[in-house]
């Protein structure tokens, strides 16, 4: 079995934001030679997430003000009794989920039509990381 792990890094310029990164994790599968298996994809932080969906502005829009609808930005969380101030962050990170599992077939992505592979990022404006890992024959 072959095995690549990668690691993409991030440093959004905002507290939020939605990177495309289907190019990169496709650089990963070409470069590990893989012909038949799957890649994870999964961010190393627990305020942010991966996922995979349309790459449609429209649709990034609607999936950010879902989020915070459902996670608003809000001062009253427990969490920052600890000093903290992103519990919101850290609960759109758990709506999102933080990994994807994408199979490798004839040695590509095998992705539906639309789907393409996004790093959500919801407390930016540091360093964070991504593991990208290609396993298979």
């Amino acid at each position: 079995m072959k095995v690549l792990t990668e690691y993409l890094k991030f440093h959004t310029k905002t507290h939020r934001a939605y990177v495309h990164i289907t190019p990169q994790v496709e650089s990963a599968v070409k470069k590990s030679g893989v012909q038949e298996g799957m890649v994870l994809v999964s961010a190393m932080h627990i305020t942010a997430g991966v996922y995979v969906n349309d790459n449609e502005p429209g649709l990034i829009e609607d999936i950010d003000r879902w989020l915070e609808k459902i996670a608003p930005f809000d001062e009253d969380y427990q969490h920052h009794q600890t000093g903290e101030d992103n519990g919101d962050s850290h609960l759109k990170a758990l709506l999102i989920h933080h990994e994807v599992i994408v199979p490798i077939t004839v040695g590509k992505l095998d992705l539906g039509t639309w789907q393409r592979i996004f790093y959500a990022e919801f407390d930016g404006q540091r360093d964070k990381r991504v593991i990208v890992k290609v396993m298979g024959e």
